[in-house]
């Protein structure tokens, strides 16, 4: 069960974590073998199964996954300053649903529905709420065993960082370190999952149309 806040730490456990110099993403992260290859994919369709029941078409959701999440890492908006992965994941749904509703004018009531539902409401509803943990949650499986543990009992459980400092038998300011890359790391690995096809189950990978209609993976080179 998802009890985590939608708040922000505070800025000195942030500081302590910038200052003390993290790691890039990739280090908090598990190798990219067949195991968590497959926990990407799948967290892929999971969020993708849950988005079309909200907007009511399999096209728009995988529109507003790439809007959101999967057109280039580089193009993501940040972590703000001690911000939770959570209140992130669902601040950058938010927006990108909002922005695409209003961009294209795709005709559905369950899109207008949901776009509106999500633009009055600063924090997501339940069932939001408990879809964004439950894909933080699989992600995590694809973090070391360390900073998954961190994203648990901080992001989804709601721990304070003094809690899961004393839990662990480590220093408050390891902690925020531990939790900082784990965050940074989450944050590429959405983009990952929301970047491999959730029809043919390939990462990285683009898919060409045939000559039939049908689509066909391309080789992962």
């Amino acid at each position: 069960m998802c009890t985590a806040k939608m708040r922000e730490p505070s800025n000195r456990a942030v500081s302590v974590a910038t200052e003390t110099g993290a790691t890039e993403a990739t280090d908090a992260t598990r190798p990219l073998d067949t195991d968590v290859k497959q926990l990407l994919v799948e967290n892929h369709r999971a969020f993708l199964r849950f988005l079309e029941q909200r907007v009511g078409r399999r096209d728009l959701a995988e529109d507003i996954l790439q809007e959101a999440f999967a057109r280039g890492l580089d193009k993501l908006e940040g972590l703000r300053d001690g911000e939770a992965v959570i209140p992130w994941f669902y601040r950058t749904l938010r927006n990108a649903t909002i922005d695409y509703y209003r961009r294209t004018k795709v005709a559905g009531r369950a899109l207008a529905q949901f776009a509106e539902e999500i633009e009055t409401a600063e924090e997501p509803v339940e069932m939001v709420r408990a879809e964004v943990c439950s894909c933080v949650l699989r992600l995590a499986g694809t973090l070391k065993p360390e900073y998954a543990d961190a994203l648990r009992r901080v992001e989804v459980d709601g721990v304070s960082m003094r809690t899961f400092a004393e839990e662990r038998g480590i220093s408050k300011s390891n902690a925020a370190v531990r939790v900082f890359r784990a965050r940074e790391a989450l944050r590429r690995q959405l983009a990952v999952s929301c970047g491999t096809c959730a029809e043919h189950g390939c990462v990285s990978c683009t898919c060409a149309m045939r000559d039939d209609g049908a689509g066909q993976c391309a080789p992962v080179v």
